[in-house]
């Protein structure tokens, strides 16, 4: 392990926490950067078990809110209610993750020109929704309706081809569906939680065999860091998209994606 190595997982682990949860597709970002600066992890593990510094920082800054939700559990309806619909909305990424594992690591992680043409044409979409005149009919994450939540949890998953967002398209989703930026936002955060866990679990699983010590450094020095950069992402997101919405994360996949396309038809 070299300090270059650690230089550049640090460098990674710094985007991973800056882009996790806004939609601009932190997996798009690692990849077409760890592409153009030479970084490979095993299996491509370490793109997907950073992401566990990503996590915690969700559950620090929500800490109060889930603590009070687990103590509510046992007697109210409405707090069991909430944390089924977020488990309904995991399902689909859940079945759909396990299933096609080995061909999106395989096959889409490994396909730069394509993550970057999904980044252009997500930003051209999100840009499209932010402006749209929709009338909101939900604004607590707390009531959203199952049928909404599991709605949501469908356009989740097609954050599994490199590029579209995880965060990006519940976001899109839920405000098609009818919800507030504000609440489809948080409603992002909390969903977050069992995709990322799982997404983690499951990447652990698969390739902890063919990680070596150097690698593990790689992973915690990228973990630390995102964990420090997404706690500061978390606690101003909700502001900001409530005041300014999605158009600057709209144009910013957009340069990306075409800037990335120039650098790779000039080096490859």
């Amino acid at each position: 392990m070299t300090d270059t190595t650690l230089v550049g997982a640090a460098f990674l682990g710094l985007i991973e926490g800056l882009t996790e949860f806004i939609p601009v597709s932190s997996t798009a970002h690692l990849l077409l950067t760890g592409h153009f600066l030479g970084f490979k992890s095993p299996g491509n593990s370490f793109e997907v078990l950073i992401q566990l510094g990503a996590i915690l920082a969700i559950l620090t800054v929500y800490s109060a809110r889930l603590w009070k939700l687990v103590t509510d559990l046992p007697n109210s309806a409405r707090a069991r209610y909430f944390v089924g619909a977020v488990l309904l909305a995991f399902l689909p990424a859940a079945v759909i993750g396990a299933l096609a594992h080995d061909f999106i690591k395989s096959v889409l992680f490994e396909s730069p020109a394509l993550i970057c043409v999904v980044l252009i044409v997500g930003g051209i979409v999100l840009l499209a929704v932010d402006r749209m005149k929709l009338e909101p009919r939900h604004t607590d994450v707390m009531d959203y309706p199952l049928s909404l939540a599991f709605k949501i949890g469908l356009f989740q998953c097609l954050a599994m081809v490199p590029g579209t967002s995880r965060s990006g398209a519940t976001i899109v989703g839920a405000l098609l569906l009818g919800a507030d930026k504000r609440s489809a936002a948080e409603f992002s955060f909390f969903l977050a939680m069992p995709t990322m866990a799982g997404a983690f679990a499951l990447d652990l699983y698969k390739n902890y065999a063919l990680l070596g010590e150097s690698d593990i450094a790689a992973i915690v020095t990228g973990f630390v860091v995102a964990f420090i950069a997404g706690v500061v992402v978390v606690r101003g997101l909700l502001d900001f998209v409530s005041r300014h919405g999605f158009a600057v994360f709209a144009w910013w996949r957009i340069l990306v994606g075409g800037l990335g396309l120039v650098g790779l038809w000039l080096v490859g």
